[in-house]
């Protein structure tokens, strides 16, 4: 028998998602009856108390008699309790400066630390993740500042829709104007977006037609790294090699920039990859960006006008361009520019349901297979107070070097 925990998220500003929802967890126990869970008590969780009570399961303050502690935002500090396996996002694996003190905690705590990012197949492709939801959420949230800017039309904030559900109704009352709209990824908020952009009928064109476009209705095209960066050298390339590297590239997103309205950045960016476009691009008369929903939310990166993450609360500002400065987003001459860094936030119930779905069928069996697929070798940052091989990279981070 093993003994989870669905903690409490404690973090500021407060994140009402959980793990499992209680009807997720009914059908995991019925799956897996040598799982044993307890729910801490939360009185922001999307899910109430009552509700897991209702459901079979135990809930109180107290969880230090359970195994595996399962998360989704940083644990703080003084709530870590030693000696036990903790799941959540961790944000230490890019040496995020903010949070060298939680990763030294945990070791000095001797706790296994499993983040959520770095739970991975064998492919290296992540598993488990709330990315379908940023899509979703970010998409929404630029279609909603494109009707605040231009005057078009109201759309509600999502955080006051109860579910997915009620978000697509809202657009369906919607009529988008005729813009060219560029989407960048191929992953889980790539296809979130995608999910918008279809439901709202706005057609699909490939590269070729989509540059061409003149029409009179929206279009979208989706591309992928190859279709914005080239090869220094003239030749082909390969998505291997670009991953690999992305010296050998150059940007060609300009001649995307130079004939869309609205940009939906589904992608990710890694170190050393060319920007999509800088600050001096942005001055061009040719530039023709309006609206950025930017989901990736790189601050001061590849995207020039993304010089701040927005909040949920005041999720727009505007980019002065010539200035290089931030303005109000109704400003004419502005980029509008949304960059919620925390998008599944405002979908609280779906993004729970949907994320205890995936951590179901990809990390509970391990539990109890013995690891046969080494999802939880993988995944596992630290052990018996150390950083474990594949994760020896942060000893400088947690020295302090």
């Amino acid at each position: 028998m093993i003994k989870f925990a669905l903690i409490k998220e404690e973090k500021t500003p407060p994140d009402r998602r959980v793990v499992f929802s209680p009807n997720k967890l009914k059908e995991l126990v019925k799956k897996f009856p040598e799982a044993n869970f307890k729910v801490q008590s939360s009185d922001i969780r999307i899910f109430t108390d009552k509700e897991y009570q209702d459901a079979g399961f135990e809930v109180s303050e107290d969880v230090s008699d359970c195994d595996v502690l399962l998360g989704v935002k940083e644990v703080p500090l003084p709530a870590l309790i030693p000696n036990k396996k903790y799941f959540f996002f961790s944000h230490t694996i890019k040496k995020q400066p903010y949070n060298r003190d939680l990763l030294r905690e945990i070791l000095k705590n001797n706790i296994e630390l499993y983040d959520h990012e770095v739970i991975v197949n064998q492919k290296n492709h992540r598993l488990i993740g709330f990315g379908r939801y940023a899509g979703l959420v970010g998409t929404y949230n630029g279609f909603r500042g494109i009707g605040l800017k231009e005057n078009l039309y109201s759309l509600p904030k999502v955080e006051s829709l109860p579910d997915l559900d009620a978000m697509l109704a809202e657009l369906d009352k919607i009529k988008v104007p005729p813009i060219k709209i560029l989407l960048t990824g191929a992953g889980k908020v790539a296809r979130g977006a995608k999910e918008i952009l279809d439901h709202l009928k706005i057609k699909e064109l490939d590269v070729e037609d989509f540059l061409r476009f003149n029409g009179e209705e929206p279009v979208y095209c989706n591309i992928d790294v190859l279709d914005y960066n080239k090869k220094r050298d003239g030749s082909a390339g390969s998505l291997k090699e670009f991953f690999e590297e992305p010296g050998k590239y150059d940007s060609n997103f300009l001649r995307f920039a130079k004939c869309s309205d609205f940009f939906i950045s589904g992608h990710f960016y890694g170190d050393g990859a060319p920007v999509f476009f800088t600050a001096e691009d942005a001055k061009s008369k040719e530039f023709k960006l309006k609206y950025i929903a930017d989901i990736s939310c790189d601050i001061n990166e590849p995207i020039a006008s993304t010089i701040r993450p927005s909040t949920i609360a005041e999720p727009f500002y505007g980019y002065d361009a010539q200035a290089e400065a931030e303005v109000d987003f109704r400003e004419k001459e502005s980029i509008l520019v949304m960059a919620v860094d925390n998008l599944p936030c405002e979908l609280p119930k779906d993004a729970s349901e949907g994320f205890g779905e995936m951590f179901m069928k990809h990390v509970i069996p391990a539990f109890f297979n013995n690891d046969k697929e080494g999802v939880l070798a993988r995944a596992r940052m630290t052990q018996n107070g150390r950083l474990t091989p594949k994760f020896a990279y942060l000893q400088g981070y947690v020295d302090g070097e």
